[in-house]
Parts: C-alpha cells; sequence; structure tokens
C-alpha cells in the first residue's frame, strides 16, 4: 500500500568551516548582462564586415595609386638631378647649348670640305621610311653623326686623331682623320640596350657610312642608318631631319643633334648637345646617357625633354 504522506526534502548539507556559500548574481548585473546580449544580437547595432574581394580591391587601387606617385616623383627628382649635371660644362658648353633652345642658327659648318664643284657627287635620294621597329613599344633614340658622337678633318692631320677613313668622293680619295666624343662607346653599348638606336647623318653616305662601321664593327648597336639623302631640303641650304617621315611615333622618338636646324619640325623631341672638336674633358654624353635612361621611363618622350629643357633654361 503506497503512503499518501508527503515526502519531505533531504536537508541541505552543513557547510563545514571554512566553506562560502555561492553568492547568486544580483538583479542589476543580470539585467546589464541581458541588454549586452540584446545589442550583440540586434541586426541594427551588428557590425558588418566588409566584402574581402572589396577590401582587396580597394587595397590594390590604393597601392597602385602610391606607386604611381612614386614614380612621377622619382622621374621628377632624377630629371631635376641630370638637368643640374647638363650646365656643369664649361661657360662655352653652356652659352652653346642655351642658345640651341633659343634661336636656330642660320648656317652651320659642313663636317668636311666639300669637293670642287666641278666634281659635287649628286646626293642619291634616300627614303626616310624606316621598317616597322622589332617591338612596337620600344622607343627610338636618332643620333647625328659630326659633331655630335665625333669630329673629323681633312688634311693637314691634326696632332691626335683616333682613326682614319678615305672615302672616294666625287671620283676622288678623301682622307679624313676622325676623333672619337669621349665615351662614345659605352655611351652606343648602354644606348642600344634600352633604344632602338638610327643614325641620322647629314654627310655623305660614302663618308658616313665608313665612320659607322668602325664606331660599330660587328653591326649590333645602329638598327638602321639614314644619311643625307633621308634629309628634307629646306631651299635655303639646311638640311632637315624630318622625324615623322621615318615611320616612328613621335611620342616615342628622341634625336640628339649639335645643329638646332636638323630638329626644326620637331624641336620637342630633340636634346641638344655642345658641338665636340678635340675636348678630351668632354662630357656631353655621359649627360645624354644619363637623361634618355630617365626618359625611357615617360610614356611620352617629348613629357621628360620638356621638363628637362625647363630645367636646363631655369638653370
Amino acid at each position: 500500500m503506497v503512503s499518501r504522506t508527503p515526502t519531505k526534502p533531504p536537508p541541505s548539507p552543513k557547510l563545514g568551516a571554512g566553506s562560502v556559500t555561492p553568492s547568486k548574481p544580483s538583479p542589476t548585473l543580470v539585467a546589464r548582462r541581458g541588454r549586452a546580449l540584446r545589442r550583440r544580437l540586434s541586426p541594427a547595432t551588428t557590425k558588418r564586415r566588409g566584402s574581402p574581394l572589396k577590401s582587396l580591391a580597394s587595397a590594390t587601387a590604393a597601392v597602385a595609386a602610391s606607386l604611381d606617385r612614386s614614380i612621377r616623383s622619382c622621374r621628377r627628382r632624377c630629371l631635376k638631378l641630370f638637368a643640374r649635371l647638363a650646365v656643369l660644362g664649361s661657360p662655352r658648353k653652356r652659352r652653346a647649348a642655351a642658345a640651341g633652345f633659343q634661336r636656330l642658327r642660320s648656317s652651320s659648318p659642313p663636317p668636311h670640305p666639300p669637293p670642287p664643284p666641278s666634281q659635287n657627287p649628286a646626293v642619291r635620294a634616300q627614303s626616310a621610311a624606316l621598317p616597322p621597329p622589332p617591338s612596337p613599344g620600344r622607343r627610338t633614340l636618332f643620333l647625328d653623326l659630326d659633331e655630335t658622337l665625333i669630329h673629323s678633318q681633312t688634311d693637314p692631320p691634326p696632332s691626335r686623331f683616333d682613326f682614319t677613313v678615305r672615302p672616294v668622293i666625287g671620283g676622288q680619295a678623301v682622307t679624313f682623320y676622325v676623333v672619337k666624343r669621349p665615351g662614345v662607346e659605352a655611351f652606343l653599348r648602354a644606348a642600344a640596350e634600352i633604344f632602338e638606336v638610327v643614325i641620322f647623318t647629314a654627310g655623305l653616305q660614302e663618308y658616313a657610312s665608313l665612320v659607322l662601321d668602325r664606331l660599330d664593327p660587328d653591326g649590333e648597336v645602329f638598327a638602321h642608318r639614314l644619311y643625307r639623302g633621308a634629309c628634307h631640303d629646306a631651299g635655303d641650304g639646311r638640311l632637315v631631319k624630318d622625324l615623322a617621315a621615318t615611320g616612328r611615333a613621335l611620342d616615342r622618338a628622341v634625336i640628339v643633334d649639335d645643329n638646332p636646324n636638323a630638329y626644326a619640325l620637331q624641336p620637342e623631341n630633340a636634346v641638344p648637345v655642345a658641338p665636340f672638336v678635340d675636348d678630351d674633358n668632354d662630357q656631353e654624353l655621359q649627360r645624354v646617357m644619363a637623361f634618355v635612361d630617365v626618359a625611357a621611363w615617360y610614356e611620352d618622350t617629348r613629357e621628360a625633354i620638356r621638363y628637362y629643357k625647363d630645367l636646363v633654361t631655369a638653370s
């Protein structure tokens, strides 16, 4: 038979000495914890994390913009430095270079004495159009020859010269004594690694081709050679080198020449140099190489040339 008497709950265990009675959390503490939990779970206040793709895109754009600013700043600093170097030459060279920016010389001395009028050879016409460049994005460096890379003269021989050439001009063999501009070999090798190097000279092919064979005996530097026949006759005795006729993009072309008449059609593409005669301490080619090294970073080489000229003129 089951007893209906209620069962008493078991007595609470007695606490021994040193025991601590567990305390219940206060109502205030419970309320605070509840509010904090509701805030964490509430959609209105939950902080949403951004999309990883968006964060990556933003970071990439920021890095690209920072790199672009750094490159532009580096270009400006390098050009400013090289422009200062360009005016460290002798006063005579500084005057000659400054004059090249401000005016066109009415006439330029011929690179060598012409043959007698009765034996004056007919200049063979040459198309200035060049074959397409092997690399479409490669920039082109047009170089003058006489008084830019070398200086030559006929008899009497100078006290010092590097080599001789003996072309036949108008049926007569003529000896030319050639002096190389200091640093020309190193300049040509370095330039050919960055640019498509094209010789554009107003000299006769019979003479200039022999000189160029001595400067580039293995044919590894000069991609093309343009002679007097490829120049444009301005009608007043001036020979102009039209870069547009070569088929090269003008925003990727630089011409280095000592004669402002030569680049009269595209002065914005020109880096003038002082004429070279026989100065053993000449450093023009070192300065030009420093400049074209930086200009190769520009999408439009005319921008680099313009900035360079402004700095040289201001100095």
